[in-house]
C-alpha cells in the first residue's frame, strides 16, 4: 500500500550522494553487505546477499540481521528530505519475522509515512524470493547539529 505523506522538499544529489557511497560504507552496512540501489521521494530501496556468515548455526539469517537492516534504512530514508547537517537518530522500531530468510536476496522497501521538522515514521517491508519475510515500521528523530 502506498501512503501519500506530504514530505518535506525532496533532495537529489543527496539521494544520489547515498547510492553512490553504499558500495563504500563501513560499519555494520558494510559488514552486511547492504547496498542502496534506489531513492525516489519517501522511498528507499536496499538489497543484501544472504551468505554464510549472516546465518545461525540452523541455516536461517538470524533476525538480528534483518533488524540491523530495517534500522539502518529507517533512517537513510530521511535523508533527502532533511536540511544538510541534520541527522536522523531512531527512537524506536518494531519488527514482525514472517518467514526464514537462509539464502538468496533480501530486498527492503522503506518508505515515509510521516515526517515533520523533529521525527519521521518510516514503514519498511522486507522480501526474500518473491515472499514477504520481514515488515517493520520506527520513528526517528532529526536533530540538528550542535552550534559549534
Amino acid at each position: 500500500m502506498t501512503i501519500v505523506a506530504k514530505l518535506p522538499e525532496f533532495n537529489q544529489e543527496i539521494a544520489q550522494g547515498f547510492i553512490n557511497a553504499s558500495n563504500s560504507m563501513k560499519g555494520l552496512p558494510e559488514f552486511l553487505g547492504v547496498r542502496i540501489t534506489h531513492i525516489e521521494p519517501g522511498k528507499l530501496t536496499a538489497e543484501m546477499e544472504v551468505s554464510d556468515r549472516l546465518l545461525t548455526p540452523i541455516g536461517n539469517m538470524h533476525g538480528g540481521v534483518l533488524a540491523a537492516m530495517c534500522d539502518h534504512v529507517l533512517g537513510c530514508v530521511c535523508y533527502p528530505h532533511m536540511r544538510k547537517g541534520q541527522w536522523a537518530a531512531t527512537t524506536e522500531f518494531k519488527l514482525n519475522l514472517l518467514a526464514p530468510v537462509s539464502s538468496g536476496k533480501v530486498i527492503a522497501v522503506a518508505e515515509l509515512i510521516a515526517m515533520t521538522k523533529s521525527t519521521a515514521v518510516v514503514r519498511i517491508d522486507v522480501t526474500n524470493e518473491g515472499r514477504a519475510c520481514c515488515a517493520a515500521q520506527g520513528t526517528v528523530l532529526i536533530r540538528d547539529p550542535k552550534p559549534a
